[in-house]
């Protein structure tokens, strides 16, 4: 009779008593009397227990013992059942033991085993459904289970996964712009790094782990837009290419440059010079300073006074609309801008001429704030502050024009030598090793440029019948 059953527990107490009491005899319980009649025991039995009561010691033993229960097998589902399933909750669909879908009360489905991991019931997640199929989720379950029985806790691994760090491009991207940054003078830098890696390289690789970007993921996001948008395309492979490197040294990836230009892409892609021909910038004429400058002085506005400031000095639009009063000193004529504003980052020294120093004294100067040519709200005034007052008065040129202006001027009508000439425009004369013994800035000779070119643009050029033919030329 017990032959296929399993003893499993030895239980005592009054709730088995009470239990006893309430089951008839006629379903298996008898009395046994022993020698001592005072002692009475009562034994029963039913199909998952057998009871020894003593009812005056009060005394119960019971030996729990039930038939070996088989789990129950879901009936195995096909495809086309289980995209039927839209009812909420866990429908098991057969094949491996506890593999179910589950249907959210917003009908969005996933896959669910529920097993059993030590001696935890857990629901362990196998991908939503129906990106991952049927047939799928069974070899996942298969494989989750595999690993139960082998030790392998499925879902304290996936949480140690979550816990680490992917160090997908995009995440590069934004560990090397912050850490490079600082270093960078125009804050504007930050901001087009992250724009035109949003735009163009993020949508095709941003997600991808730093070490699986390849020359084809590099192509898939520039080659599209080469030939129509060389130079942005000619920037964005740049900055790719210093994100990669600087993953490498960091060690989150290996091998050659998938970006690097020279070698590699020069292979495939045209040069960008052969594409887009380079187009200076626009600049006026430099017989036409001296009508130029008499509607600019008669111009009103910080924006016209700032690009009168910029021509006298041959400066850039940046170092001209960030300039500080600190940083001038009236008394001895000489504007020093500091290493941190110039694109060489050197201290740059100009002179300052008779025309610009009678500019800048007639200039309010505002308490809240130190800059000369402040905004409305204590800021720089925008580029675009100049390049409208150039559109205003009809001029086709844009601000950093008028330093090529200045040159073609000093070139062509100066004795002025060229290492002069460029120390005013702030550009780098001869090498590193010239540089090293040279150390002068060229500043006294500079003066007599400046005072020379603001002359000029305020002198009205010779007309045909004021010109006096000198003796003994022909």
């Amino acid at each position: 009779m017990w032959g296929k059953n399993k003893i499993t527990g030895v239980f005592t107490g009054k709730f088995y008593r009470h239990r006893f009491r309430q089951r008839p005899l006629s379903r298996g319980f008898f009395r046994l009397k022993t020698p001592h009649k005072s002692a009475l025991f009562t034994l029963g039995f039913d199909s998952d227990c057998i009871f020894l009561y003593h009812p005056i010691a009060t005394i119960f033993v019971g030996l729990y013992v039930g038939k070996k229960k088989m789990p129950k097998i879901a009936r195995e589902l096909k495809a086309l059942e289980v995209a039927k399933l839209s009812k909420p909750g866990l429908h098991m669909v057969g094949t491996v033991s506890g593999l179910g879908l589950s249907v959210s009360d917003s009908r969005s489905r996933s896959w669910i085993l529920r097993t059993m991991i030590g001696s935890r019931r857990c629901d362990v997640g196998l991908g939503s459904y129906p990106e991952v199929s049927l047939a799928k989720a069974h070899d996942r379950a298969r494989a989750a289970k595999d690993g139960i029985r082998n030790g392998t806790d499925p879902i304290a691994l996936r949480k140690a996964k979550a816990a680490v760090v992917e160090w997908t491009f995009e995440r590069c991207a934004l560990a090397y712009i912050d850490a490079h940054e600082p270093s960078w003078k125009n804050p504007k830098h930050g901001q087009q790094w992250r724009n035109t890696l949003a735009t163009y390289a993020n949508p095709v690789f941003g997600a991808v782990h730093v070490r699986d970007v390849g020359k084809t993921q590099v192509l898939q996001a520039i080659e599209p837009y080469w030939t129509t948008k060389t130079e942005t395309m000619s920037r964005v492979r740049n900055r790719i290419e210093l994100v990669l490197s600087w993953a490498t040294v960091r060690g989150y990836r290996t091998g050659e440059n998938p970006a690097a230009w020279r070698g590699n892409l020069d292979q495939v892609l045209p040069k960008p010079s052969k594409v887009t021909k380079v187009v200076s910038h626009k600049a006026l004429d430099h017989q036409a300073m001296y009508g130029f400058m008499s509607s600019l002085v008669a111009a009103q506005g910080s924006g016209a006074r700032c690009l009168e400031f910029l021509i006298y000095t041959a400066c850039r639009s940046g170092e001209a609309r960030g300039a500080l009063w600190s940083e001038i000193d009236l008394e001895h004529a000489v504007w020093r801008i500091p290493a941190e504003r110039m694109k060489a980052e050197r201290e740059h020294r100009i002179p300052l001429s008779t025309p610009a120093l009678k500019l800048l004294k007639a200039l309010p100067t505002f308490a809240n704030t130190d800059l000369v040519f402040p905004s409305t709200k204590n800021m720089p005034l925008s580029d675009m502050t100049l390049t409208a007052t150039l559109r205003r008065m009809k001029v086709d040129a844009v601000p950093h024009g008028f330093r090529a202006t200045f040159a073609t001027w000093a070139q062509e009508c100066t004795p002025y030598p060229f290492d002069v000439r460029e120390r005013a425009l702030a550009h780098t004369v001869g090498s590193k090793t010239t540089e090293a013994y040279e150390r002068g800035d060229q500043f006294q000779k500079r003066i007599a440029l400046m005072a020379d070119w603001a002359r000029f643009i305020h002198t009205a050029p010779a007309q045909g019948k004021n010109v006096v033919k000198l003796r003994g030329v022909a």
